[in-house]
């Protein structure tokens, strides 16, 4: 998801930083609940990381409808978005 938000080349630099940050954000904090013992605190930290994808690819949604990146990355973004969200949904269970 990071190689695709840093791909949409947002044009607005706030949105593009809190894009960015956001996409990295989820792969730390899949990281992290990978190294969690319990299954509750582990499945706490993959919520984080679905709440944080899903602001990423919102950012990059904005970007495009504001004009400040082009309609392509959406295409590339949605599929890889869907389904890391689907996947951590099913790990936050």
């Amino acid at each position: 998801m990071l190689l695709a938000v840093k791909s949409a080349n947002i044009r607005d630099a706030k949105l593009r930083d809190q894009a960015m940050r956001a996409a990295k954000s989820a792969a730390l904090n899949v990281a992290e609940a990978a190294g969690r013992v319990s299954p509750a605190d582990r499945a706490r930290v993959f919520a984080i990381a679905r709440g944080e994808a899903m602001e990423a690819a919102a950012a990059v949604e904005i970007a495009v409808l504001a004009g400040d990146a082009g309609d392509d990355a959406l295409d590339s973004l949605l599929p890889i978005a869907d389904r890391l969200v689907a996947l951590l949904t099913g790990l936050c269970r």
